[in-house]
């Protein structure tokens, strides 16, 4: 049984090439460009002649493109900053060669951030269905944290996916941001609201989960610094759709 990889991008030449060397084993790779103007096409192109340009229509909208043009009804779904370990390839290999029992499957992913990898927090094990059949399989709408469902059992894979995501603590920031503004718009489209209460309540009851709770203590000053950005994140995207449903003057703040 083959698989094919998908992978999608847009300004990712600090990862791309090593995401795709780390799946050379696959027997289709298929990269979607969202219009990058930086030198990721020419890089993915080194790696794989399917290498195609789409606009950008969101997370999961994209992904389910990419599977569609896909050479083989197994897919596997990599993100560019990160990287399948030689244990999993050596898993999913043996897994396709005998046959797949389950319709999907989930993988748990590491993440390496300010020099240790961190296997506590919110962040681990952080399990993500990315190998799966697309006949079964389709990625939802939303626009931040998007994932796959599939109609059928799903089982696990125990080797880790590598995760690169920030380069330092102020890209980490930036990151969050802008997650936490799609995250907002998320919770408007679903129509949650969002209670004063909420904004003093959930942050700390975040960090206590992360740092306490998931053991970020164990993984020194990086794992407090996780537990407390991922409940600036909390945060922020409360305090985002509480300002949404305030309609907050636009004009408020700027010189008459």
């Amino acid at each position: 049984m083959r698989v094919s990889v998908i992978v999608i991008t847009r300004n990712e030449t600090r990862n791309i090439s090593a995401a795709l060397e780390s799946v050379r084993w696959a027997d289709d790779i298929v990269v979607v460009d969202s219009g990058s103007t930086d030198d990721t096409v020419a890089i993915a192109r080194r790696y794989t002649d399917r290498v195609v340009t789409h606009a950008w229509e969101g997370y999961g909208a994209q992904k389910n493109y990419a599977a569609g043009l896909a050479a083989h009804d197994w897919v596997f779904s990599l993100d560019a900053d990160e990287r399948v370990t030689p244990a999993l390839t050596q898993e999913i290999r043996a897994l396709l060669a005998e046959g797949p029992a389950r319709q999907g499957y989930r993988i748990p992913r590491v993440t390496r951030y300010l020099g240790r990898w961190i296997r506590s927090t919110d962040w681990y094990p952080d399990r993500q269905l990315r190998l799966y059949d697309r006949r079964t399989g389709r990625w939802n709408d939303r626009r931040v944290h998007e994932s796959v469902a599939v109609d059928g059992a799903v089982g696990q894979l125990e080797a880790e996916i590598e995760h690169r995501p920030y380069r330092d603590i102020a890209h980490h920031l930036r990151t969050i941001d802008r997650y936490s503004t799609l995250a907002a718009d998320q919770m408007r489209a679903e129509g949650r609201s969002v209670r004063w209460i909420e904004l003093v309540a959930r942050p700390p009851l975040a960090f206590l989960r992360n740092y306490v709770a998931r053991l970020g203590v164990r993984d020194g000053a990086p794992g407090l610094i996780v537990s407390i950005l991922n409940s600036y994140y909390v945060f922020l995207k409360h305090a985002k759709r509480w300002e949404q449903l305030r309609a907050i003057d636009p004009g408020a703040g700027q010189t008459p």
